[in-house]
């Protein structure tokens, strides 16, 4: 690389080379300032003056190399490539995946869906990947703050990590669709296994990954994790994979959220940057990491029925149906929190109204 001219900016910058996965890579000292940008033409490893030079047949290592113009300094450490965790469904290049644009708050162009998915009633044969951590099924979303569910909003919503992701600093948003194969195979265990009794076989997987995404203005951070929707076209399911969740003084939220808010769920820790970390332990199905959902019609089958009494006080009007369904979702993930199944369903059966 021979570097002449080069103007200041307050643009962002970067020079070098990276592979894919990253596992080679090197940054050019000096080069991702703007402000000192000009210095790389007097810069470089190999003793000439604006120029750098790498060997990249073999690249068994990466060179961090401080640019000076008498002599070079070259120190070698050895590239560890990432390894996904096993929960994680197969991604990336190599296995066909299709990469988003790389864009702040951007995200993919519409997606046709090779199978319907049914999503709480309302089917759908189209689907966006939203670069800033989240699914959307009626129109693409650059929103990068998360609505607090439940957002009794417009549109439905999967948000595996939803906050302010920028994929232009580092990491690949990616996704591929599965009718046959392993993956399939794979996908009917996984739901057999969670949601036992249901005799499921998938046949169609969508898988989406958020592969070590930077948060926005953090360069240093990586992020990754997966959302997978699967279905055999009556039954639905997401699967929430968490890797390494770097901490952030962003907003976030994981979950989901229907139009107008009739079903939601608010994966517990995952309102909080500074603890949003922890969901790489975490599960609703004994799987490290894992959350799963059914998702179809909201309607379980139910082999259990038990009554409760609950004492509350509020300041919402528990006769107005709205709030009562408020307080039975905040209740469902209550107990969700403490070790029962998801697929629970709470009814009120009466409310009697106390004065104090």
């Amino acid at each position: 690389m021979n570097y002449g001219e080069i103007a200041v900016t307050t643009h962002r910058v970067q020079a070098g080379y990276d592979t894919i996965n990253s596992t080679h890579y090197i940054v050019i000292n000096g080069s991702n300032s703007g402000s000192s940008i000009s210095n790389l033409k007097n810069s470089s490893n190999v003793s000439v003056s604006g120029r750098w030079a790498f060997r990249v047949d073999g690249g068994q290592q990466i060179s961090e190399v401080n640019p000076t113009l008498s002599s070079t300094t070259v120190s070698t450490v050895t590239a560890q490539p990432w390894t996904a965790p096993e929960i994680f469904y197969p991604f990336g290049l190599t296995v066909g995946d299709k990469s988003n644009p790389v864009d702040d708050d951007g995200s993919s162009s519409v997606i046709q869906l090779l199978s319907p998915f049914l999503f709480f009633g309302r089917t759908y044969q189209q689907i966006y990947v939203n670069n800033n951590g989240y699914l959307t099924f009626n129109q693409a979303s650059n929103e990068y703050v998360p609505y607090s569910f439940p957002a009794r909003g417009s549109q439905d919503i999967i948000a595996g990590l939803w906050t302010d992701l920028d994929n232009r600093l580092r990491g690949v948003v990616s996704y591929r669709q599965y009718t046959s194969g392993n993956v399939l195979t794979r996908a009917t265990q996984d739901i057999n296994t969670h949601f036992p009794n249901l005799n499921f076989s998938s046949s169609w997987v969508f898988v989406a990954t958020w592969d070590k995404v930077a948060y926005f203005s953090l360069t240093n951070t990586e992020t990754s994790f997966q959302v997978v929707l699967i279905s055999d076209g009556n039954f639905s399911f997401i699967l929430i994979n968490y890797g390494d969740i770097a901490v952030t003084e962003h907003q976030v939220q994981a979950g989901y959220d229907t139009i107008n808010s009739t079903h939601y769920f608010v994966i517990p820790g995952s309102i909080n940057g500074s603890s949003i970390s922890n969901l790489r332990n975490s599960s609703n199905v004994n799987v490290t990491g894992r959350w799963a959902f059914r998702v179809d019609s909201g309607q379980h089958n139910i082999s259990k029925v038990i009554g409760f009494r609950v004492r509350l006080k509020s300041l919402l009007d528990l006769t107005n149906s709205t709030n009562t369904n408020i307080v039975l979702q905040q209740i469902k993930q209550e107990l969700v929190k403490y070790g029962l199944s998801n697929s629970i369903e709470l009814k009120l059966r009466k409310v009697q109204r106390i004065k104090p």
